[in-house]
């Protein structure tokens, strides 16, 4: 489904030359949304992918709203079928010869603790979260390789602190993290950038897409009650003054269009905050102070 041909002119210092294609995972709302409107704006042939095309109409509207729709594709890709990755890898290259860089951002959580989620949602967190990122990346690094691109991956603070009932989630957070930082030299020794960016909350769609019912969840929690409900009135209150989808989506632009990027970019001074507590806590304490408190009101 297309909003218009891909090729651009131009578009100045620091921005995409005529036909260069990024791609971008999850952009039927929130962060990944506001990335491909940024990406577009910055000069990029945009491959704004999703599971479900038929919600791009969000997307598409804003783009016509913002005078991009010439520079917006929308392809389905849903990053736990190798099939569609595949497939969507071959339209990219049959229409535009080339892929010069990959934006990771689809994502799910998942809330709750371990003895209380099934070990198929574990599972199911992982795919997502994880080897989905893996496996995309690993089928465009030989396209990357030949346009001598970048892979930008959006991770989280939950990929460097671990967060309270967000096991799944941030384990599979840590994964790509790790991945990541382990692919980045390997990658740019053959041409290839790599960096993460780690937002912490942002006022989008990502929490209430979980459609989570707050009053069974604590009825259901038997023992972890009391500390979910604490959890809850936090995650509420964080929510309220959280980052706004443009302002989280700005710095992966400007990792795709500038120098060399940074390998680790955070989006706000919140996000600032947690990780640099975390890279520096040798014995874990710093942490686990910070993060003891959001289970008691």
């Amino acid at each position: 489904m297309r909003a218009g041909q891909g090729g651009v002119g131009l578009c100045g210092e620091g921005g995409a030359g005529p036909d260069q294609p990024v791609l971008i995972t999850g952009t039927s709302s929130g962060i990944g949304l506001a990335t491909a409107l940024g990406a577009a704006r910055a000069g990029w042939t945009t491959i704004a992918t999703m599971r479900d095309t038929a919600k791009a109409e969000a997307l598409l509207k804003a783009a016509a709203d913002q005078g991009v729709a010439d520079r917006i594709q929308v392809n389905r890709l849903d990053v736990v079928d190798a099939e569609t990755i595949a497939t969507c890898l071959d339209e990219v290259i049959a229409e535009h010869g080339r892929l010069d860089a990959l934006v990771n951002n689809a994502g799910a959580g998942q809330v709750g603790t371990a003895e209380l989620i099934e070990l198929d949602d574990f599972r199911t967190a992982m795919e997502v979260n994880f080897f989905g990122v893996v496996a995309l990346t690993r089928a465009a690094l030989p396209h990357l390789r030949a346009s001598q691109g970048r892979v930008i991956t959006v991770t989280s603070v939950g990929g460097i602190v671990g967060q309270p009932f967000n096991e799944p989630y941030c384990a599979a957070k840590f994964a790509v993290e790790g991945f990541m930082e382990s692919l980045a030299p390997v990658a740019a020794a053959v041409g290839v950038d790599v960096a993460v960016v780690e937002p912490a909350a942002v006022a989008c769609e990502f929490v209430t897409s979980m459609s989570l019912d707050r009053p069974a969840m604590i009825a259901e929690a038997g023992p972890y009650a009391p500390a979910l409900e604490a959890y809850f009135d936090r995650i509420q209150n964080v929510f309220v003054t959280a980052q706004s989808q443009a302002a989280a989506a700005a710095p992966i632009v400007e990792a795709l269009t500038g120098d060399r990027p940074a390998f680790r970019i955070q989006t706000s001074e919140r996000a600032r905050e947690v990780v640099s507590t975390k890279l520096a806590d040798l014995d874990g304490s710093a942490v686990q102070n910070l993060t003891r408190p959001w289970l008691t009101n």
